[in-house]
């Protein structure tokens, strides 16, 4: 390689190591709002934390540290109880009963004459939203679980047509950010997902997307789906497509037919350091995902599973702590990315407003 080439390469990628915290003062993604049974307690786990998630029998969702402060015992593994007109939280080793703010509320064993306030033993809450049938947790910076939202959750377009018409889940053994980068990798497609009634590696086109800035994340705005991408093809008409990422790891399609309208929802939710829940959601009342919904749900997990294929050979590659090279401009979302998690946090520990590191434009690649 001559040495103007050399520096042409160099300066054209973007060396990256992944891995290096998550977010915090931010809402996640939990579940689904009818995951949510009155009465039941859940256990979920949330960036390395256990988090119990119910919802009362008057409606009302919470969230609690999944620890009892006596012995440790999961209080998902108890059960809602109503004593003196409260619904108090069991824990299934002892008895201790919690309130649905955290606050102990009774320690059985105790007798009469044994003076201790109960009401200063409390477990860690978590402030719970639940918001277009979707139940997230907010995950503060704060070292003592106080700290509470001063954002409401993020808000989607096109929850329509009832409840979701698709739901799919699986768990990739790898960092959120991983994730997120093959999420928006607009450069896979024809490797990863060849099927005949999407496209293949042989049908690959010159594409050039205009990109925006977003509330916290950005946008490929509003454009004709790709001639090579079939699947669209269903819904007939002029389909318009707007494909959004958003912090911490949520990444929708809003597809636009006429009146009728498509939206399909990636949530990313980290469980553990390698560990990501990913969570696929698609709403419509396009009459489409009537006739052809078992066809649709299909062709969406095998989707999501040719992902996780890849993310296990991938991860052979990540074992050994490489350095990772990205190159304009089918990279350029994942240093977005980036870019986005560093001014979260910088504007979270210095108190003042989140500002946009995205500048947008066209972006070109061949797919």
């Amino acid at each position: 390689m001559a040495e103007g080439d050399a520096k042409t390469v160099q300066s054209s990628e973007a060396a990256a190591r992944f891995g290096s915290g998550f977010l915090r003062d931010i809402w996640y993604f939990a579940a689904l709002g009818g995951e949510l049974k009155p009465g039941k307690l859940q256990r979920y786990e949330i960036l390395g934390e256990p988090v119990l998630i119910g919802r009362t029998r008057s409606g009302e969702v919470y969230g609690l540290r999944d620890v009892c402060p006596h012995r440790a015992a999961p209080l998902s593994a108890g059960r809602l109880i109503q004593s003196g007109g409260a619904e108090l939280v069991e824990c299934p080793y002892h008895g201790w009963r919690f309130r649905t703010d955290g606050a102990c509320a009774a320690i059985p064993s105790l007798v009469d004459d044994q003076a201790i306030d109960v009401s200063r033993i409390k477990v860690r809450r978590y402030p719970v939203v639940e918001s277009q049938g979707l139940v997230f947790v907010w995950m503060t910076s704060d070292p003592r679980g106080e700290g509470e939202p001063d954002q409401p959750p993020p808000v989607f377009p096109g929850v329509v047509g009832g409840g979701p018409k698709l739901v799919d889940k699986m768990v990739f053994d790898v960092h959120i950010d991983h994730a997120v980068v093959g999420l928006m990798d607009p450069a896979h497609g024809p490797y990863v997902h060849q099927n005949w009634w999407w496209r293949s590696a042989a049908s690959q086109h010159d594409k050039a997307k205009t990109f925006e800035a977003r509330e916290a994340g950005f946008a490929m705005v509003r454009h004709p789906p790709s001639k090579n991408s079939y699947a669209y093809r269903i819904l007939g008409g002029a389909p318009a497509t707007e494909i959004v990422f958003r912090l911490p790891g949520l990444r929708y399609e809003h597809i636009q037919v006429g009146p009728r309208q498509v939206l399909s929802l990636t949530c990313l939710t980290p469980e553990a350091e390698n560990r990501t829940r990913i969570t696929q959601i698609m709403w419509s009342d396009h009459p489409a995902f009537t006739l052809l919904r078992p066809f649709i749900a299909s062709g969406a997990r095998k989707f999501l599973r040719q992902d996780a294929a890849m993310v296990n050979l991938q991860n052979q590659g990540l074992a050994y702590d490489p350095t990772l090279l990205w190159i304009d401009d089918a990279d350029k979302q994942a240093k977005w990315y980036q870019a986005l998690k560093r001014e979260w946090a910088a504007s979270r520990r210095e108190g003042r407003a989140f500002n946009n590191p995205v500048e947008g434009g066209v972006l070109r690649w061949r797919s």
